[in-house]
């Protein structure tokens, strides 16, 4: 039986020397807090304090990292205990389940799946043997001996992670009752919401885009019937996570297309809008002018502006039809930045009280548009690889493509971006490694002095996403 061993040099460089000193930089980061200003966990979690129910559903899923993978290989999302809109009958039973994940355990060799759960198992849960169908039942009874004991409620495994913020991402019409409950508690850790506009900007991706406006204006006490109600029910939407904790907006639109209407304008198009009698174009012109209108809000309320664009969601129109969003059918598409980013900019990337931080699924535009735009505009920063990119090679490719040109002080370090709450050191151990073997190898070229790259490797570890995220 193979144990489970992790190596304490693995991801930094082979050359030996540089070894040493990517080892060194690590030293000295390792063990800084966590902060995670963009994730995906549910704020009840940390509520309420209860246990983990068990290893299937804090580690399979949950995570659609690990039941995309599956269904490439044929296993059905039934078979994941995914539940069918349709009612018809699905796995149910949690190790039935994890028997399923453990037989093709085989097929994350080499990806970073592999390497976050290897890091929860080992660091996270104490497994001493490697995972795989003979090892299925042992580890999944030891995994839930664990989450029975007080050490694992997610409290508790939130400070064992030395995690200082944890943001969650939230709907424009939640009541955020879990933070209220958490910022009423004795507990000391710190979950912030986020505000995700998504459902009462997109009228064609959202099915209950009309009725959720509607709500939205009841919630603000506004009469969203015109522009400039709607403008203002938003408004008061933002002020009330404010309240809640919020620092930051997160908007995950199909592109990063934004304009300039006039109010007349602005109003013509709502109306269609709210009516349903818009086009396509009209509904991505709507989309548009509203990441410029969120931009001039930003600047108002200072709440840090994130956009997600570029990725075609729910590619797989069956699974969505049977299983919904969310399902790990997104997929990258290409992206225009400069050109669709250039409204929104001209009318307020010149103010440094906006803080926009750009991400993106498109690797070909980090050194073509990315990097130029954070390293002109004083509005602009990058954010790191996210979804298809949050890996150790694609790390690496992002600061070689980012730094020449927009420098490491015009990116905000790291976000985990995940739903997968155990997942959470790993993946920022993850990049504080690649990062260190990065800084390692400048050192090394001479291009920059040991001494900087240990006050670099802070910054992008620490010091970036606390400012930009303004925690």
């Amino acid at each position: 039986m193979a144990s489970l061993t992790l190596n304490r040099d693995r991801l930094f460089p082979g050359d030996p020397a540089m070894r040493a000193i990517a080892r060194a930089i690590y030293g000295t980061v390792r063990h800084l807090p966590i902060l995670s200003p963009h994730g995906h966990t549910d704020p009840r979690w940390f509520a309420e304090d209860i246990p983990f129910e068990n290893a299937t559903q804090l580690l399979v899923t949950p995570d659609h990292y690990v039941f995309r993978m599956l269904y490439s290989l044929g296993v059905s999302m039934e078979d994941i205990g995914i539940p069918p809109s349709d009612g018809t009958p699905y796995e149910q039973d949690p190790r039935t389940i994890w028997h399923t994940f453990a037989k093709h355990w085989y097929a994350f060799r080499g990806t970073p799946t592999r390497m976050w759960i290897d890091h929860e198992f080992s660091d996270v849960l104490g497994i001493k043997v490697r995972f795989g169908a003979e090892t299925a039942d042992e580890i999944y009874d030891a995994v839930n001996a664990k989450l029975a004991t007080p050490e694992f409620r997610p409290r508790a495994l939130c400070e064992r992670f030395n995690i200082e913020v944890l943001s969650t991402t939230d709907s424009p019409l939640s009541d955020l009752r879990y933070h209220k409950m958490i910022m009423d508690s004795d507990w000391s850790g710190r979950v912030v919401p986020a505000f995700r506009p998504d459902s009462v900007i997109d009228p064609e991706y959202f099915p209950d885009f009309h009725g959720d406006v509607e709500k939205m204006g009841e919630l603000a006490n506004e009469d969203v019937s015109h522009w400039q109600g709607y403008l203002r029910a938003l408004e008061a939407r933002r002020r009330y996570f404010i309240e809640h904790g919020a620092t930051s907006t997160d908007h995950g639109h199909p592109t990063a297309g934004t304009a300039d209407l006039e109010t007349a304008d602005c109003e013509r198009l709502y109306q269609k809008i709210i009516k349903g009698t818009y086009t396509p174009d009209e509904a991505e012109l709507f989309r548009r002018q509203m990441l410029t209108e969120m931009a001039r809000m930003s600047i108002e309320d200072g709440l840090v502006m994130q956009i997600h664009p570029g990725c075609l969601r729910s590619h797989n129109d069956t699974v969505y039809q049977r299983f919904g969003r969310d399902m790990g059918g997104d997929i990258p598409v290409r992206t225009d930045y400069a050109t669709m980013l250039r409204p929104l900019l001209n009318k307020y990337g010149n103010d440094a009280a906006l803080n926009l931080i750009l991400f993106t699924l498109d690797e070909t535009s980090f050194s073509r548009e990315l990097a130029p735009l954070a390293g002109h505009y004083p509005s602009v920063r990058l954010g790191p690889p996210w979804w298809f990119l949050d890996s150790p090679e694609a790390m690496m490719r992002f600061r070689e493509a980012a730094t020449e040109t927009a420098g490491f002080y015009n990116t905000v370090g790291f976000n985990d971006d995940t739903r997968a709450f155990l997942s959470i050191p790993a993946r920022h151990d993850i990049a504080r490694r690649v990062d260190c073997s990065y800084l390692a190898r400048l050192v090394v070229e001479h291009r920059i002095d040991e001494d900087e790259a240990h006050e670099v490797a802070r910054a992008l570890a620490y010091d970036l996403p606390k400012t930009a995220y303004k925690l």
